[in-house]
C-alpha cells in the first residue's frame, strides 16, 4: 500500500490523513479535527475567489490551505513571470522617455539586450533574497537549535508568496504621481506574505519570520549593490 497523504489542520496546524470523505453521490463530508474539533480545511467547500482574499489578507488559514492541502505547483512558472514583471518595470523606467504606442515600437524594444539584463538582474536579486533567507533559517533552526530544516517546501512556500509582483504590470500601464507609493506598498505586501509563508511552514514565531526576511532582503540589496558596482568598474574599463 502507498503511503497516506499527510494534510494539515488550517485552524491548529495538527496533521490529519484526510480532508473529507466521499459518500458517493456528490455527498461530502468534511473531516473533523482530533486536536479542535473544527474542520480540518473548511477551504475546500470555498470558492477560489474568496481563497484568494483571504490569502491577499494574509490569513493563516488560507497559507495552510494552499501550502499543505493543495498540489499546486506553479511556483517555478509564477517565480519566472514576476521575474518578467520586475524585469519589465525596470526596462520601462530606462525608457521611460522613449515609449510609443506603435505596436512595432514595442515588438522591437522587448527584443533589446537590456531587457534581458533586467531580467537577469531580478533573477539574481531573487536568488538572493531566497539564499539569504534559508541560510538564516538552517543556521537558525539547526545550527542554534538543533532541529531541521527541509528547504524544498520552503522554497516552494517563498516563490508562491511572491505573487503579489504581479501587481507591478498595472502600476506601469497606469502610470501615475503616486507610482513610486505604489511600488513601495506592494514590496512591503511581498515581504509580509513571504514572512507568512516561512511562519506557516515552519510552525515558528512572528518575529523570528520577519529577522529571516530582514535578511533575506539584505543579502539581496547587498549583491544588487555589488552587480551595480560590477558594471560600473566594467563601464570605466571599456571608457578607459
Amino acid at each position: 500500500m502507498g503511503k497516506e497523504a499527510e494534510y494539515r489542520c488550517v485552524e491548529c496546524n495538527e496533521e490529519a490523513t484526510e480532508l473529507h470523505r466521499d459518500y458517493r453521490n456528490g455527498i461530502l463530508k468534511i473531516t473533523i479535527c482530533v486536536a479542535c474539533q473544527k474542520p480540518v480545511d473548511k477551504y475546500i467547500e470555498y470558492d477560489p475567489v474568496i481563497i484568494l482574499i483571504d490569502a491577499i489578507l494574509c490569513k493563516t488559514q488560507a497559507f495552510r490551505h494552499i501550502l499543505f492541502n493543495t498540489s499546486l505547483n506553479i511556483h517555478w512558472k509564477l517565480c519566472v513571470f514576476c521575474l518578467l514583471c520586475e524585469a519589465y518595470l525596470r526596462w520601462s523606467e530606462l525608457h521611460g522617455s522613449e515609449r510609443s504606442s506603435d505596436p512595432s515600437d514595442i515588438i522591437r524594444y522587448t527584443k533589446e539586450w537590456e531587457f534581458y539584463g533586467m531580467f537577469g538582474l531580478a533573477a539574481l536579486e531573487l536568488s538572493a533574497f531566497c539564499g539569504g533567507t534559508l541560510c538564516f533559517l538552517w543556521l537558525w533552526l539547526t545550527r542554534l537549535q538543533g532541529g531541521s530544516v527541509e528547504f524544498s517546501p520552503l522554497l516552494r512556500a517563498l516563490l508562491l508568496s511572491c505573487y503579489g509582483k504581479v501587481l507591478l504590470i498595472p502600476v506601469v500601464i497606469w502610470e501615475h504621481d503616486y507610482a513610486p507609493l505604489c511600488l513601495g506598498l506592494i514590496r512591503l505586501f511581498v515581504l509580509t506574505s513571504n514572512s507568512q509563508a516561512i511562519r506557516v511552514i515552519l510552525n515558528v514565531s512572528r518575529r523570528l519570520s520577519l529577522v529571516a526576511v530582514c535578511f533575506g532582503l539584505l543579502s539581496e540589496t547587498l549583491a544588487a549593490q555589488a552587480c551595480k558596482d560590477l558594471l560600473w568598474s566594467i563601464q570605466d574599463l571599456w571608457t578607459s
